[in-house]
């Protein structure tokens, strides 16, 4: 069984367990009739060099959590470091077709605002998924690190998936700390990216997620301190995953931590 067989089938099992939770969720509305989460994604296309390793968005860790939110009644809008469409690696399997064919995933995703557009007071969360172009454009984004800073101190929760965790790594608060200082979060482990050669081991990336958050102060958790790699950690307002068959899991906790009853 190769690689490639293994990720399928590990997203297979993720797939049809959010299918049998959606089937208790609400009918799908496109009104704001919650509130409203941003989507960052990156513009890049690869990683600049001679081979153009990809490092387009990875839809499997965008359009599973853009269902759930969708399904339990919120407005999701896409927003990217230079605004417009952005691109996605993986082929349309399971809820990401149905997001693409019955939700206007790609229509959000093709008309992507700049952040200098986004009100961070309209949103009651932001999410960053994966694919290693967010290391690129979307972290060095100072206008994006703020607005993540501003949404989680207006009380909104923060939420990301494998390489997406190093999307708001870099994420300040208006005091000018590190959002995730003193946070426990997972992302893409650094035994796992020197590993692959998705990234020539991870020579071609700006940092390592890993490496990043714990340069910023978080908790870093890896494959050896949490029992379940495909655990999601909640950490006060802060959601996050390793691994990309644990996306729609981690929109889940998001959607409780906005929906739970603080009284």
């Amino acid at each position: 069984m190769n690689v490639k067989h293994l990720i399928k089938q590990s997203y297979a099992l993720a797939l049809t367990f959010c299918l049998v939770a959606s089937a208790f969720a609400p009918a799908p509305t496109f009104a704001a009739a919650k509130g409203k989460v941003l989507f960052v994604a990156s513009n890049m296309l690869d990683m600049g060099d001679p081979e153009q390793h990809d490092a387009r968005n990875n839809l499997w860790e965008y359009a599973p959590p853009f269902h759930i939110f969708v399904m339990h009644g919120y407005e999701v809008d896409f927003v990217s470091p230079q605004g417009g469409p952005v691109e996605f690696m993986m082929d349309p399997l399971g809820i990401s077709s149905y997001a693409i064919k019955y939700e206007n995933f790609l229509g959000k995703a093709g008309n992507t605002l700049k952040p200098g557009q986004i009100d961070p007071a309209q949103y009651q969360a932001v999410y960053v998924g994966g694919g290693y172009g967010t290391l690129f454009d979307v972290a060095s984004d100072k206008e994006l690190m703020t607005l993540m800073g501003r949404i989680y101190e207006n009380g909104g929760v923060v939420g990301g998936c494998g390489h997406g965790p190093g999307g708001f790594a870099n994420a300040r608060l208006e005091d000018g700390s590190y959002l995730v200082k003193g946070k426990r979060v997972a992302g893409f482990p650094n035994s796992t990216e020197r590993s692959k050669s998705w990234a020539k081991a991870g020579s071609l990336l700006p940092f390592l997620v890993e490496d990043q958050l714990r340069k910023n102060g978080a908790e870093a958790l890896n494959k050896e301190t949490l029992a379940d790699k495909h655990a999601v950690v909640v950490d006060q307002r802060i959601v996050s995953s390793m691994f990309l068959p644990s996306a729609a899991l981690v929109a889940e906790e998001m959607v409780r931590l906005l929906e739970r009853d603080d009284s």
